[in-house]
């Protein structure tokens, strides 16, 4: 008799092999998008295709081409999936830092990490290189939705709307950047590996001592 084999990915039991569990459409996308986000992170963005999913997660490539309609529609899933997790960490992170439980430097790692270590720098960048033009939507829309959510608490510790925005602009494109280039260009440079981090922390730390306007 067939024995049934199952493996986890991102807190979901998934089945494999002999015995396969019929999932709901969400927990079908969600198991997925955690198994192309393990793929991005081991192997990067060219091996995330709707056949190494679908065999990585015991589906069909049928599918896997049901929920996304193609590699490319998969891809912009996952940039968007990786962009919502981080924003909604890094929301938090914010949140712990003005009540003194965190640090500015917490903050930046999240961002810097996401880019780097989570994959979403090298994703977006094949893709863009792979002609898919609309890329970076699903990350700018949810970098703007992370913005809108901490905007009206941030106004509260005197952070104006627009600098909001500048202050969100440069940590992406420092983090974008250090992501792609970061390491060699600052060994070039004689600096250390930290030093886009350290740029953005210091950022971070004038932001956050702005004085809450009086009265």
């Amino acid at each position: 008799m067939a024995v049934a084999f199952q493996h986890r990915i991102d807190g979901l039991v998934l089945p494999h092999m002999a015995t396969r569990k019929r999932l709901s459409h969400e927990e079908s996308r969600l198991a997925a998008l955690a198994a192309a986000r393990s793929l991005l992170i081991e192997t990067g963005p060219q091996s995330v295709t709707l056949k190494a999913v679908a065999a990585r997660i015991g589906r069909t490539h049928a599918n896997l081409l049901h929920h996304f309609g193609s590699a490319a529609g998969l891809q912009k899933a996952l940039a968007g999936h990786l962009a919502g997790t981080v924003c909604d960490t890094i929301i938090d992170a914010v949140r712990a830092t003005r009540a003194g439980l965190g640090s500015p430097r917490e903050v930046v790692d999240l961002a810097f990490d996401a880019f780097d270590k989570e994959g979403a720098g090298a994703l977006a960048s094949w893709m863009i290189l792979t002609g898919n033009e609309d890329a970076l939507t699903p990350i700018v829309e949810t970098i703007h939705q992370l913005v809108d959510e901490i905007a009206p608490e941030e106004a509260a510790h005197g952070t104006v709307p627009m600098q909001l925005h500048e202050e969100t602009l440069a940590l992406v494109l420092l983090a974008m950047g250090d992501a792609l280039i970061g390491t060699a260009l600052s060994r070039s440079l004689g600096l250390p590996e930290t030093a886009a981090r350290d740029r953005a922390e210091r950022m971070l730390v004038r932001s956050m001592e702005i004085p809450p306007p009086a009265g």
